[in-house]
């Protein structure tokens, strides 16, 4: 396999639908060698769960069949690849190479996992369409990268989306989970206005994966996520676990998770020469896994010393199945018998490659030992070159790095050289204050330099194909070995390190609950706050008894990043991280769904109206009981009467779920759905006024907004006559009568529900209460007399 170091894409997709809607996709990682099945209807006619799977995986390579089966009414998914994906390499394959029959075997042969802990063997015929797409999947992969894949190697998943919050592609783009919205608008620093940049401390690359599929998809799995938490406790009560585990990930190679492939994949000999592939390069690259792998494993030892105390589940768990397992020291053996105990992972280009040169111990292969001597005989030829020429040419400070690319070449500062450099150096090149450039006589030795390595790599090789066959059977451990360091990456240099830079107790423990409300106590912006130090803490309370809250003000008092601030939060808790808050409690959310936002979409064709009427659709066709909708605004772009009616239609329709959702608006009218609805809550964010001038004080308030017509405010402040304020001023005094007096009627028609239903929601409250029997019991007496007073 071709390295693809970095954190760019490994992963290969292939998607195939049907006429009834239904959606097949198999994503195969390369970097972790594990393919991931998922298969589901499109609800959306734009391909919204298909966008957001896409989104998530972020595939280098789209596997398609020709466009030929679209459903009615929809583009099909070939064309959604080249109008949204037009970055990413879309290969067709003909609609034979989709073969379910063949994906259920390659599956049943590949899986680590036998196929009946996947759900998949008494399902074959239901989900054949995620099983065509894994055939596809793997052919192309095995065909264009010229392997085999290993039998019982592969990590495979079945419906992974599922089991985890979703939050589809455009509420992580509103969110600024991945990326910034205004990525120029903070200049250099803006990279820290998204929350994958905030939480961004990983020290590998297969942690940092972690970390976005985490933000992108967060867990719902309460045991899981407390597992989490547990482990985070440990941690910030045991200063020394702390950093005994940030020290000893740091002795773990930044690639670790990357070396599975070397032996998850086997190359085809056969093709070797057919493929054109460069076959001392795939050498070197095994070599280099190897290498990885033997420092990974001496690493072991200092990560057993540091987790031998812990008592948390989680980390106990990783002592027992890692540290405990005696298969690492079996390979570690196996691994010291033909590799030189010497040899460790280095990133200096030509210590790397003597490394590599010397892997294997000497009298093993007499032709590795002579490619060997060659190698060190144009080594040394190269210095002693370099030695001539500094005193030749009067040029002591003549420097001979080396880069991977060109190999070695001359560095000489630019003050050394009186008047013109000498005829014999060619390829002169000024890099800063320095000279780069190379002699014939180099340029010469360079090459017999790579070709005795070309030499040393087949070879070593030739003498590693048993080790490499020996470690293939254990497969399994070492991808466990790659999926512990990265949770231990994410949880320790991510979680830990984040919250350990705050002071204390401005980060704490969230609570979880079945069925119990959502409730944040003086929370904050986990991004803005780090910005802005005086920065406002603000409350949340939904329950199933009141799960609307609606929230007012004017422009820039503040909604819109209160919309955002209680999604993240809600993200941070679910991925099992503290959250900036003084308390708080949750119950399980499984999907999030934003609304904010007005932009035209000319892509589309859609006019901000129509982009409003979409999104809105969406949410409407796929919110579930468990869900968290936040809406900004709604009904804005079209006829003040339409948008009104559209806006209070929606939250009847949403009220009538047990959903939680969180609606901003400046519409006054829509603050009577409290006086008709018990489970409707309004908010409003305070504002003074001060020489006709609002102050904001980004402080969330019981009740309606009372900021009397700041729009009129607002345009006398940008110039319009007193007459046309004037008149606008009586206009609206007449109108806000009528709604006082309709939402007097309103109160008094509805006051027994409302009290019902407020009785019903501290009920709620007390039944999910850590609280002692007493303090119950008071509170019960207390809820009773306010009752009987009509003081609730």
């Amino acid at each position: 396999m071709e390295d693809e170091g970095g954190e760019r894409s490994n992963i290969v997709i292939g998607l195939i639908e049907n006429r009834a809607k239904e959606v097949g996709v198999a994503a195969f990682d390369l970097r972790s060698a594990s393919l991931h099945l998922s298969q589901y209807i499109e609800t959306s006619s734009s391909y919204q769960n298909t966008k957001t799977l896409l989104h998530f995986y972020d595939p280098m390579v789209i596997i398609v069949t020709p466009n030929k089966l679209a459903p009615d009414g929809m583009v099909g998914v070939s064309e959604l690849v080249d109008r949204f994906y037009a970055t990413v390499k879309k290969v067709v394959m003909g609609r034979g190479c989709f073969d379910d029959t063949k994906g259920a075997v390659l599956i049943k042969n590949l899986a680590a996992k036998e196929p009946s802990a996947l759900g998949l063997d008494t399902y074959y015929k239901q989900y054949y369409l995620c099983l065509a797409a894994t055939a596809a999947t793997i052919k192309w992969t095995e065909a264009e990268k010229g392997v085999i894949v290993t039998n019982h190697s592969l990590l495979v998943t079945f419906n992974g989306s599922f089991d985890h919050m979703n939050i589809d592609a455009t509420s992580v783009q509103n969110l600024e989970i991945i990326e910034p919205l205004h990525s120029t608008l903070w200049g250099t620093s803006n990279k820290k206005r998204s929350l994958l940049h905030m939480l961004k401390t990983t020290k590998t690359i297969g942690g940092t994966r972690l970390l976005r599929a985490n933000l992108l998809q967060p867990l719902k799995d309460i045991e899981t996520i407390n597992a989490r938490l547990d482990c985070l406790d440990e941690l910030m009560s045991n200063e020394q676990l702390f950093f005994g585990l940030s020290q000893v990930l740091r002795k773990f190679p930044k690639e670790t998770d990357r070396v599975l492939c070397h032996f998850c994949f086997k190359p085809k000999k056969v093709t070797n020469g057919v493929l054109g592939i460069d076959y001392a390069r795939r050498s070197q690259m095994l070599i280099s896994s190897i290498i990885l792998l033997k420092t990974a494993l001496d690493a072991l030892p200092l990560l057993s010393k540091a987790l031998k105390d812990a008592k948390s589940f989680l980390l106990e768990n990783v002592y027992k199945s890692i540290c405990e397992n005696e298969k690492y020291a079996s390979i570690r053996k196996r691994i010291g018998e033909v590799i030189d105990e010497d040899v460790l992972h280095a990133r200096v280009p030509f210590v790397a490659r003597t490394q590599q040169c010397f892997a294997v111990k000497a009298g093993i292969d007499g032709l590795l030992d002579i490619a060997r001597r060659s190698f060190c005989d144009t080594s040394e030829a190269i210095h002693n070159l370099a030695t001539k020429y500094r005193e030749d040419f009067k040029l002591p400070n003549l420097k001979l790095p080396f880069n991977s690319r060109q190999g070695f070449y001359f560095s000489i500062p630019q003050k050394d050289i009186q008047g013109k450099l000498p005829s014999k150096f060619i390829q002169v090149l000024k890099h800063g204050n320095n000279i780069h450039c190379s002699t014939l006589e180099l340029a010469s030795l360079n090459v017999r330099n790579k070709s005795a390595a070309a030499e040393c790599y087949i070879r070593t090789e030739v003498c590693l194909e048993a080790l490499l066959d020996a470690i293939r059977e254990d497969v399994s451990v070492l991808t466990l070995l790659a999926e512990v360091l990265c949770l231990l990456d994410m949880i320790v240099n991510s979680f830990a390190h984040t919250i350990s830079t705050k002071p204390v107790d401005r980060y704490t423990r969230p609570e979880f609950t079945d069925n119990g409300p959502m409730a944040i106590d003086a929370g904050r912006h986990p991004i803005l706050e780090s910005i802005h130090n005086d920065f406002i803490p603000n409350n949340i309370f939904l329950s199933e008894a009141s799960n609307m809250v609606i929230v007012m003000g004017p422009n820039m008092s503040g909604k819109s990043t209160y919309l955002q601030q209680v999604c993240l939060t809600v993200i941070l808790a679910q991925i099992g991280c503290y959250v900036p808050a003084r308390f708080s409690t949750f119950r399980v959310v499984d999907r999030i769904f934003t609304r904010m936002g007005t932009v035209d979409n000319l892509e589309s064709n859609s006019s901000t109206f129509m982009t409003e009427m979409r999104e809105t659709a969406f949410v409407i066709q796929n919110v579930s009981r468990r869900s968290l909708i936040v809406m900004d605004e709604l009904g804005r772009a079209t006829s003040s009467s339409d948008g009104f009616a559209l806006a209070w239609s929606c939250c009847e329709y949403l009220l009538s779920l047990k959903a939680y959702t969180i609606f901003a608006t400046h519409m006054e009218n829509l603050s009577e759905l409290a006086t008709i609805y018990p489970n409707v809550k309004i908010l409003h964010f305070h504002v003074d006024i001060r020489n006709n001038r609002l102050d904001f004080k980004f402080e969330l308030k019981d009740g309606p907004r009372y900021v009397p017509h700041y729009g009129l405010l607002l345009a006398e402040v940008a110039g319009l006559p007193s007459s046309v304020i004037e008149t606008a001023r009586s206009i609206t005094s007449r109108i806000t009568e009528k709604e006082v007096k309709r939402m007097e009627v309103n109160c008094l028609q509805y006051h027994p529900i409302q009290m019902a239903y407020r009785v019903a929601q501290r009920l709620i409250c007390l039944k999910y209460s850590s609280q002692d029997e007493d303090s119950i019991r008071q509170a019960l007496q207390d809820l009773k007399e306010q009752y009987i007073d009509g003081r609730l």
